[in-house]
C-alpha cells in the first residue's frame, strides 16, 4: 500500500474513535445531569419510576413533622400553587427551616410524595436565585415573609 492511503486509513479510524467517544461523553454526561422541577411541574408531569432529579420550593409553615425514634422527617414544599409532600431520613442542614427555600434531590414515590436523598437549604435569608424565584412566582412581599421567619 502506499503511504498515503495509509495515512488515510490512519486518519479514517482516529476520526471514528473520536466520534465514539464524544457520542458516550455526551451520553454520560446526559444520564448525569438532574433537572429542577417545581411542584407545580411534577404536578403535570409524569416520571418514570426510579428516575432522580431536583425539587424545589418553600417548606410550609408548620408541615414539618420530625420522628421522635428514628431520623425520619416529613413536610411540605410549595411554588405557592401546588404543594408536595417530602420524605426524608437523615439529618437536615443547620439553615433548614419552615418558610425557608430549600432544593430537594430524591425521586417521585407512586404515592405522589417525593423520598428526598439529599436536602439542601437557602444560604441567606434575602438571596434566591432568579430561577428559583421565577418558577415559583415569588413576589417580593413573599420573598419578605419568608424572611420573617429567620428574624424570630
Amino acid at each position: 500500500m502506499k503511504k498515503r492511503t495509509i495515512r488515510i486509513y490512519y486518519v479514517l479510524i482516529i476520526s471514528f474513535l473520536l466520534v465514539i467517544l464524544f457520542f458516550l461523553f455526551i451520553k454520560i454526561f446526559n444520564e448525569n445531569l438532574l433537572f429542577y422541577r417545581s411542584p407545580s411541574e411534577i404536578s403535570q408531569t409524569e416520571f418514570p419510576p426510579g428516575y432522580v432529579f431536583r425539587i424545589g420550593g418553600v417548606v410550609v409553615n408548620n408541615s414539618l413533622i420530625i420522628s421522635k425514634k428514628t431520623t425520619d422527617i416529613q413536610f411540605y414544599i410549595t411554588d405557592f400553587e401546588k404543594k408536595i409532600l417530602v420524605k426524608y431520613s437523615g439529618i437536615l442542614p443547620d439553615l433548614f427551616r419552615e418558610g425557608q427555600g430549600v432544593v430537594i434531590r430524591g425521586k417521585l414515590l407512586s404515592d405522589g410524595s417525593f423520598l428526598a436523598e439529599e436536602v439542601l437549604a437557602k444560604h441567606d435569608e434575602t438571596y434566591m436565585p432568579p430561577e428559583v424565584s421565577e418558577s415559583l412566582k415569588i413576589n417580593k412581599k413573599q420573598l419578605e415573609e419568608t424572611s420573617k421567619s429567620i428574624v424570630k
